[in-house]
């Protein structure tokens, strides 16, 4: 077994997983200004229906949510990838 390359695959799992964090954080603390921001200048004679709060933390809440699963697919990728350079390695010296 290719030890480096099972090292080299954890760590870029990793650190993928830390990059999606930050997105991820970025998203929510962008989107909670948007929202505090809208909600602070809406018209008070008219404001925002519920109907339309709503959809916006679905529609945020599913984004976040196929962000995380976009970040899972990487790694799974990177994981899958340095376990088939492992393989063939092993293959390669005959072992």
């Amino acid at each position: 077994m290719n030890v480096a390359a099972t090292s080299a695959a954890t760590a870029t799992g990793q650190a993928l997983s830390a990059t999606a964090a930050r997105e991820t954080a970025l998203g929510q603390d962008a989107f909670l200004k948007l929202l505090l921001t809208q909600l602070q200048h809406q018209d008070p004679t008219q404001p925002m229906k519920d109907t339309e709060f709503i959809a916006q933390l679905a529609q945020f809440s599913s984004l976040e949510k196929l962000t995380e699963i976009a970040a899972s697919m990487k790694q799974l990728t990177s994981a899958i990838a340095g376990a088939t350079a492992s393989a063939g390695a092993d293959g390669v010296d005959g072992q």
